[in-house]
This record gives C-alpha cells, sequence and structure tokens, in this order.
C-alpha cells in the first residue's frame, strides 16, 4: 500500500489490497472528496459552532482529519476541534510521516508527523486522538460527537462499520444536533441508517454526485429528505445490513 495513486485533483491516495479498492476515488480527488462529501457539508450544518468534537471513521491515509484543519484555517473559522479516529492499521499510520501530501496540506504537515509518531497532537484550538485497533469498541468511549464521517471501505467488503448494530452505537454517542455524512447513498446503508435511529436526507452539494446525510431529528435542512419506511414499503425486497447474514 505503498505506491502513490494520482487522482484526478492532483492529490494522491492509495490501494488497499485488503479490501480491493481505492482510498478515495480517483475521478473525484483526494482533497476534493473528502472536502465535498465530508467536510462542507458538516460545517454548513454547524457553521454556528464554535465546539466541534468529530468521529472520523476510520482515519486512513487523514484527508477527511486534514482537511478539516485546513478548511478552518483557510476561512478563518473561529472553531476549536476535538477529532477521535480510530485506524486498524498501525504500519499504515506509521508509514504517512512520509506520504506526499497536497500543497494545501503544507502548513499542517507537522500535525500528521506527530500523528504518525504519537497517535495524537493538541495545540490551543486542535487536539487529536488516533485509536489503533477495533473502531466497534473505539466507539463506545465517546460521547457527544456533533460530526460523524462515515467513511469506511463500502458495505461489500467492510460489513461491520455499516451494519444496523454498528449505526446503533454510533446513535447513542451522538449529540442531538449530530450530523452524519457518507458518500453511500445504497438502500441497505440508509435503511441501517434507519433502523438505528437517524433520519435521512439526500444532498448533491456540487451537482455532480449524490450523498447522505443523517440527523437524530428531523430539521429543515438544504436536503432531500428521505421517507425510509415508505421507501422500504414500496420495496419489499430491502434489506438493512446486520452484522450476522
Amino acid at each position: 500500500m505503498h505506491n502513490f495513486i494520482k487522482t484526478f485533483d492532483g492529490s494522491n491516495t492509495l490501494y488497499s489490497k485488503k479490501y480491493d479498492q481505492h482510498f478515495h476515488d480517483l475521478k473525484t480527488g483526494a482533497i476534493e472528496e473528502s472536502l465535498t462529501k465530508h467536510v462542507i457539508p458538516a460545517f454548513e450544518f454547524h457553521k454556528n459552532k464554535k465546539n466541534l468534537r468529530i468521529l472520523d471513521i476510520c482515519f486512513g491515509i487523514g484527508y477527511n482529519t486534514l482537511s478539516t484543519i485546513y478548511y478552518i484555517k483557510k476561512h478563518s473559522l473561529n472553531v476549536k476541534l476535538e477529532i477521535y479516529s480510530p485506524e486498524l492499521d498501525l504500519e499504515l499510520i506509521k508509514s504517512l510521516e512520509n506520504f506526499d501530501y497536497p500543497v494545501e496540506f503544507e502548513n499542517i504537515k507537522n500535525i500528521m508527523k506527530e500523528l504518525s509518531k504519537n497517535f495524537k497532537y493538541e495545540d490551543k484550538d486542535i487536539k487529536i486522538e488516533l485509536f489503533i485497533g477495533d473502531a466497534r469498541k473505539y466507539i463506545k468511549t465517546l460521547d457527544s460527537i456533533d460530526i460523524v464521517y462515515q467513511d469506511a471501505f463500502s458495505s461489500e467488503v467492510n460489513r461491520e462499520l455499516w451494519s444496523v448494530e454498528y449505526f446503533k452505537d454510533i446513535y447513542k454517542i451522538c449529540s442531538d444536533d449530530c450530523v452524519l455524512t457518507t458518500y453511500s447513498i445504497a438502500t441497505p446503508v440508509r435503511l441501517s441508517l434507519y433502523k438505528a435511529g437517524f433520519e435521512i436526507y439526500e444532498i448533491n452539494p456540487i451537482g455532480k454526485k449524490k450523498q447522505t446525510l443523517a440527523l437524530k431529528t428531523k430539521k429543515d435542512i438544504d436536503g432531500k429528505y428521505i421517507d425510509m419506511q415508505l421507501k422500504q414499503q414500496r420495496n419489499k425486497e430491502a434489506k438493512a445490513i446486520y452484522d450476522q447474514f
């Protein structure tokens, strides 16, 4: 997993042999994907909040976390961040000290170097904690999460991070006004979120690819509400994802 792969926006990503998938959509671009699918929708939702606790599932090569910091600094936002992120692959994290990140991250490379060595970083505005191990166990130790970047490898190859049981644990640690962002628009994924208690919305912020937002309660937001109960009534074959087949 150490051969850099250039994506459409010029930023590099990697390929996972374990999951047989790239870490990012090559046609979108690694940094563009992080910003448009996660950071911008989440920060638009929480645009008046000054303290944010973010759960980044999973850390991978760090684009979601780094893009969040980049976005805050670029727009001079007065926000204090706490980011919590599990990652199973210890060797991957260690290797990121030498990863070829895009120029946008030039002024925050020190953060990634610190994380690759000590799995944590802290200054007066930012606190980041990486957990090396099982994400399912780790999330149970958290609380009061305001944003969830649900960015695991797809449900076809990483079922345990898209199941009803998993999302129920996520739901429990979310603040009342939490927003969950994910690239997946698959009906089984949306049903899993819905059966865990979330309300489902569809957005298309840049007019190219639809994506999903999940909230704990219905809100009037700039997005299309998806009535999952009606969808299931109309499609009897649609099934949520559970830990057990």
